[in-house]
C-alpha cells in the first residue's frame, strides 16, 4: 500500500523505517547535527521531503533539543514542506519550539494562519508565547477559543498554561480563579506551582503561604520550584522563623541539594537580616555553588549594609574564574552607593563594560547616581544624567530628588521634580520628596500648596507599614494605629521608651515632619511612627535578648533612625530593621549603615 501523502513513495520505505528508527535512538541524547544528517541521509535515499512521517520524527527530534535557542528556521523550513495541508501533530510541534525561542510571537502569527484544526496539544504552547511577551489580550483571545472549541473543561495543561499565562501578566486573581476550576484530584504539580508563582511573582507573600498549606493539605508533594516560591513569600515578609521551619522542611524531604532551593535559602536569610545564615548556607553549597549563589550574598551583603564584605566576595568570585551578570554588577555598585565608595564605584563600573563586556542597562546607571547623590555630589549627579547614554527613566529622576531632599539641594531637587511630572505624574513618593525638600528648607507655604495639588489630583500617599514576626505569627503596624486589640498596652509601652530615650538625651528631629505644626505635636508624629509600634509590641512580646526584625514599606526617618539605636542601647536588643532600600541592624546604640543611608 501506498502513502499517498508522500507522493508515491511507500511508507514502509527501508530507507525511511532506517531513518524514522535513528532518530527515535538518538533522543536520549538529541542534537541539531544528528537531526540534519538523518534528514539528509533520507533525502538522499529518496525520501521525499514532503513525507508526513518523516517531518513528524525530525521536528519532534528538534523539540527535544535542551538549548536555549531552538532550531526555528530549520523547523520551519521542515513544515513548510508539509502546506497547504500540515497534520496537527507537526504544527503543535512547530508551535512548540517557536513558544521557546527568541522569537515566541511566530507561533501566534502560525495560530493565526489556521493551517489545521487545534486540537489538545495546540494551546499550551500558544499560551506560553503569550506569558512570554506578557500578550495578554492575545491571551484572553485563546482563553474564549479554547472554550468554544470545547478543549478547556477536561484537560488540566491547558488551564495550568492559562495559570501561569495570567500570573505572568499580573492577573493573580485570574489565575487562581482558573486555578480554582481545576477539580482538586486533577490538579497536578504544575497547577500548584503555577499558582504559587503567579503570587510569589507578583508580591502576594500571604497568598503563597495559604496555598501552600493547602497543597499540603491534600498530601500533594512539593519539588524544588514549589519551595523557591515558598521561600521567595518567606522573605517578602521578613518570616524567619517560618523561614527556618521551611529550611528544615525541605532538608527532611530531601530538597536541600537543589541549588535553585539552596539559592532562595540563602536570599531568605539574606532578606531577613540573618546574613550569617546566609554566609553558611553559601559555604555549605560547596561546588554547587552558581552565579547566582554568589549574586545572592553579594546583593545580600549590600543590603545589609556589609559592602566591604560584599567587594571582598565579588573579588573571590572573580579568582574563581566566574562571570558575573548583569545582576550581579548591580549588587557590587549598590554596595559602593551604600558605603559611600565613589571612586571604586566608578572603578567597577569601567571594569563592568571592559573587562567583561557587560553594557551598562538603566539599573547600572541608576546606581551610579545614587552613588554620586548620597555622597552629597548631587550637581555631579544631575550632570551624569544629563549626559547619560540611556534616556533616564522615572527612576532614576526619583533618585536624584532623594538626593536632593537629603542634602537640601533645592533648585536640582524642583529640576528633578519636572521631569518627574512628565514621566510619572501622580506617583505619591516624588510628592512626599518634594514635600520633605520643602520642609527641610523651612518652605511651609510651598508644603501646604503641595497638599493641596495632592488632594486635587486625587494623588494618596502611601501609608508607613511595618511587620513583625513573633511566635510563627506576623503582625502588622500602620502609623498611629490603634486596631491591634493590646494597643492600650502597646501605647503605655510607647510612652515609656519615650520617657527612657529623654534620659538618654533624646531630642526628637522634627524637621521632615510634614506639617507646619507646634513642635510638641510634630514629636508625638514621630513617636507613633509604625516601626516604633511594632517595636513597643515586640518588646512587649519577645523575650529579653532576643533580636527583633522590622519589615518597612517606606524609608526609615532620621529621627526613627536616632531612636532606635537608642532603644537597642537602652534595652540591650539587637533590632533589624529592613526598610524599602536596605538593611539596618541596630545594637549597643550604633547601625551597620553607620548613619550613611
Amino acid at each position: 500500500m501506498r502513502d499517498a501523502a508522500a507522493g508515491g513513495t511507500p511508507s514502509t520505505h527501508p530507507a525511511l523505517r532506517h531513518c524514522v528508527a535513528l532518530l527515535r535512538l538518538r533522543l536520549a541524547s538529541p542534537s541539531l547535527a544528528a537531526a540534519k544528517q538523518v534528514h539528509a541521509r533520507a533525502l538522499r535515499a529518496g525520501v521525499p521531503a514532503s513525507h508526513p512521517l518523516l517531518a513528524k520524527h525530525l521536528l519532534f527530534h528538534l523539540a527535544s533539543l535542551r538549548s536555549p535557542t531552538p532550531p526555528l528556521r530549520y523547523a520551519v523550513a521542515v513544515l513548510s514542506r508539509l502546506l497547504p495541508s500540515p497534520d496537527p501533530f507537526s504544527l503543535n510541534t512547530v508551535l512548540r519550539i517557536a513558544a521557546s525561542s527568541p522569537r515566541p510571537r511566530l507561533a501566534l502569527a502560525l495560530h493565526r494562519r489556521r493551517l489545521a484544526p487545534p486540537d489538545t496539544h495546540t494551546y499550551p504552547p500558544l499560551l506560553q508565547a503569550c506569558a512570554r511577551l506578557l500578550a495578554l489580550r492575545d491571551g484572553e483571545c485563546l482563553h474564549a477559543e479554547a472554550a468554544k472549541n470545547g478543549l478547556l473543561a477536561a484537560l488540566v495543561y491547558v488551564k495550568n498554561s492559562l495559570v501561569h499565562l495570567y500570573g505572568a501578566c499580573g492577573l493573580f486573581e485570574s489565575a487562581h480563579r482558573v486555578f480554582e476550576e481545576i477539580p482538586v484530584r486533577e490538579r497536578n504539580l504544575v497547577s500548584w506551582n503555577s499558582v504559587l508563582n503567579g503570587f510569589a511573582a507578583n508580591g502576594r507573600p500571604n497568598e503563597v503561604l495559604t496555598v501552600f498549606r493547602e497543597m499540603l493539605d491534600v498530601d500533594f508533594a512539593p519539588d524544588g520550584f514549589t519551595m523557591v516560591s515558598v521561600l521567595t513569600a518567606c522573605a517578602e515578609i521578613g518570616a524567619l522563623a517560618l523561614g527556618r521551619r521551611v529550611h528544615v522542611y525541605v532538608t527532611k524531604v530531601g530538597l536541600v541539594g537543589n541549588s535553585h532551593v539552596s539559592n532562595a535559602l540563602i536570599d531568605l536569610y539574606a532578606k531577613c537580616g540573618g546574613v550569617d545564615n546566609a554566609r553558611r548556607m553559601f559555604e555549605e553549597m560547596g561546588t554547587a555553588r552558581t552565579v547566582v549563589s554568589w549574586t545572592s550574598l553579594i546583593v545580600g551583603l549590600a543590603v545589609n549594609g556589609f559592602g566591604k564584605e560584599a567587594l571582598e566576595l565579588f573579588n573571590l568570585m572573580e579568582q574563581e574564574k566566574l562571570v558575573p551578570t548583569e545582576i550581579t554588577m548591580v549588587g557590587v555598585l549598590y554596595a559602593c552607593s551604600h558605603c559611600g565608595l565613589v571612586d571604586d564605584g566608578f572603578m567597577y563600573f569601567d571594569r563592568m563594560k571592559e573587562e567583561y563586556g557587560i553594557a551598562p542597562r538603566i539599573e547600572h546607571l541608576g546606581c551610579m547616581v545614587d552613588l554620586l547623590g548620597r555622597a552629597g555630589k548631587v550637581e555631579e549627579a544631575y550632570d551624569y544624567i544629563i549626559t547619560m547614554p540611556l534616556e533616564p527613566n522615572a527612576v532614576v529622576w526619583r533618585t536624584l530628588l532623594g538626593a536632593c531632599a537629603m542634602h537640601k539641594k533645592l533648585e536640582l531637587g524642583e529640576a528633578a521634580w519636572a521631569r518627574l511630572v512628565e514621566l510619572d505624574p501622580g506617583h505619591s513618593g516624588d510628592y512626599v520628596l518634594l514635600s520633605n525638600l520643602y520642609a527641610a528648607v523651612g518652605r511651609w507655604a510651598d508644603v501646604h500648596v503641595l497638599r493641596k495639588t495632592m488632594v486635587k489630583n486625587g494623588v494618596r500617599k502611601n501609608p508607613g507599614r511595618s511587620l513583625v514576626e513573633l511566635r510563627n505569627s506576623v503582625f502588622e503596624f500602620v502609623m498611629g494605629d490603634r486596631s491591634h486589640p493590646e494597643s492600650e498596652q502597646i501605647y503605655q509601652m510607647l510612652a515609656e521608651i519615650a520617657e527612657k530615650l529623654r534620659r538618654e538625651g533624646y531630642i526628637p528631629r522634627t524637621s521632615n515632619v510634614l506639617a507646619d505644626i507646634e513642635e510638641e505635636e510634630k514629636e508625638t508624629a514621630l513617636n507613633y511612627h509604625s516601626e516604633r509600634l511594632a517595636i513597643a509590641f515586640a518588646l512587649l512580646k519577645s523575650l529579653p535578648g532576643t533580636p527583633i526584625r522590622i519589615v518597612k514599606n517606606l524609608r526609615v526617618c532620621g529621627d526613627c533612625h536616632m531612636a532606635i539605636k537608642l532603644i537597642s542601647k537602652v534595652y540591650d536588643r539587637e533590632i533589624i530593621v529592613r526598610d524599602r532600600s536596605r538593611f539596618h541592624h541596630f545594637k549597643g546604640g550604633s547601625c551597620s549603615c553607620k548613619d550613611y543611608w
